[in-house]
């Protein structure tokens, strides 16, 4: 039985033979399924290991479960036409939600700032995700993000202010100050979260009450451009 060749402890499973403790893989399916599960970010072998020992003791049912899940986000997921954020329709809940503030606009690098922000439940208003910052050294321009499709919801008129959210890295400063520019042919606020987040950090590992203190601080953007 294969259940013979796993013991337990501390919640995670482990193979009795050697040759798995020494991590020398000889099962090119437990080898495949290692080097798939390691190429996630932050993940190294021997989490790897253990997350794959831990699927091969569930119950096959539970596993196609486990990777259903997963094709069907791959197949099945959408992009917000609005917002760029990621969807299981094509406008996302936060979009076509009556209680959001439509007026204000917080313009975020990716999906993982939008969840950082929602989750110190101090801003009511919509999100516009740029999908990236400019970085000449990493290939990525303008062009490449969704800044035409910010320019187009403002030029509905229906925004009255724009929350620029993004890293206070060199890179986010630049995106910053070319949005301003871009932004500066329409009859809006432009503000910045405050400073309560340190130079070069990411808003997505901000806690939750400095980001939500930075957003309901907010300052003009003219005001950090003296800094």
């Amino acid at each position: 039985m294969l259940s013979n060749y796993f013991t337990v402890g501390n919640n995670s499973a482990s193979l009795c033979s050697s040759y798995i403790c020494r991590m020398e893989l000889r099962s090119k399916l437990i080898q495949d399924a290692v080097d798939q599960m390691s190429s996630l970010p932050g993940i190294g072998k021997k989490t790897a290991l253990r997350l794959v020992l831990n699927l091969l003791r569930r119950e096959e049912k539970d596993v196609r479960k486990f990777t259903s899940a997963f094709l069907q986000l791959k197949e099945q997921i959408k992009e917000c036409t609005i917002c760029h954020n990621l969807s299981d329709s094509t406008t996302c809940s936060i979009c076509s939600s009556p209680g959001r503030n439509g007026s204000l606009v917080c313009i975020v690098e990716d999906i993982q700032d939008v969840l950082a922000i929602e989750g110190t439940h101090q801003f009511t208003g919509l999100y516009h995700v740029l999908g990236g910052i400019i970085s000449p050294i990493d290939g990525i321009g303008p062009s490449d993000l969704h800044i035409d499709s910010l320019l187009g919801r403002l030029g509905k008129g229906e925004i009255k202010e724009v929350i620029l959210a993004l890293s206070t890295s060199m890179e986010g400063e630049t995106t910053a100050f070319y949005l301003y520019r871009k932004m500066a042919a329409f009859d809006i606020q432009v503000s910045s979260i405050a400073r309560g987040i340190s130079h070069g950090d990411e808003i997505q590992y901000a806690d939750e009450l400095t980001l939500g203190r930075s957003i309901t601080n907010r300052v003009p953007y003219e005001n950090s451009l003296s800094r």
